[in-house]
């Protein structure tokens, strides 16, 4: 039986530029600023208590001039850490600190490949079936997709140590990337082709345990009614629906999950 721990899906920029301390004052190093290096500085000021909570931080323009930067860059770098749960923007209100900063997911979508690899196993994947059809009755329900729409329906075998590790079965909206049509499926799955080539905006993840069915269990070398650990994944893009896959894992697959 394999263990696997996923690569971790919450992650904070960890970057390494230098900064100094004066006091309790947090003092940006000399030259331009890039708007990691800026980050780093506001970051530490914020956790140093220079800046508390609830404090408003100065203005862009204010901050530009002293990091030697641009205002875009400094946007930029008080825009990611709004993101990641530290400050509070409002047009025209400011930039403050929040009373109870709190981390926040950035999420990533792992390669199974890499989940394969990081456990020490060898991977291998295998194209099942791949068919374009119309949108199931369920799947148009379900992303409120417009009536007849074109899917391509790919079913994909995913090995770790030639033993069953995934069963993947994915929908891709032909409309929202009608260049799916010309990949080619066979050597590497359509999730890594995905993750290359589709961006998403924003992004759907459940987790549940289930029963193996006949075809499950026949696929991950299961028993039929055996519990398996299956997760369901949707992304969209500005609105619009991209792919939907259902992922079966093995029996004795395990999810770590670290902040």
């Amino acid at each position: 039986m394999y263990i696997f721990a996923t690569e971790p899906i919450m992650s904070m920029l960890n970057d390494q530029i230098p900064a100094f301390q004066i006091g309790n004052i947090v003092a940006a190093p000399k030259g331009n600023m890039s708007y990691r290096d800026i980050k780093k500085v506001v970051l530490e000021r914020i956790q140093n208590r220079v800046w508390g909570p609830d404090s408003l931080l100065p203005g862009e323009i204010e901050l530009a001039e002293e990091f030697s930067s641009t205002r875009t860059t400094v946007n930029r770098a008080l825009r990611e850490l709004a993101e990641e749960g530290f400050l509070d923007r409002k047009r025209k209100a400011g930039t403050r600190v929040l009373k109870s900063p709190v981390r926040k997911a950035q999420v990533t979508i792992p390669l199974v490949r890499d989940e394969v690899a990081e456990a020490g196993a060898s991977y291998r994947y295998s194209l099942v079936k791949s068919e374009v059809l119309r949108a199931p009755l369920w799947l148009t329900a379900k992303l409120a997709l417009k009536p007849n729409r074109d899917v391509l329906h790919l079913q994909c075998m995913h090995f770790a140590d030639n033993d069953p590790f995934q069963l993947e079965e994915r929908w891709i909206i032909v409309e929202s990337v009608p260049e799916v049509l010309d990949a080619d499926f066979t050597a590497s799955g359509p999730n890594e082709w995905l993750v290359q080539r589709v961006p998403f905006s924003n992004l759907e993840i459940s987790f549940f345990a289930t029963k193996a069915d006949e075809k499950t269990a026949e696929f991950l070398d299961a028993a039929v009614g055996d519990p398996i650990i299956a997760t369901q994944r949707t992304t969209w893009l500005h609105g619009e629906p991209v792919t939907h896959a259902v992922l079966y894992f093995a029996p004795g697959y395990k999810i770590t999950t670290r902040l």
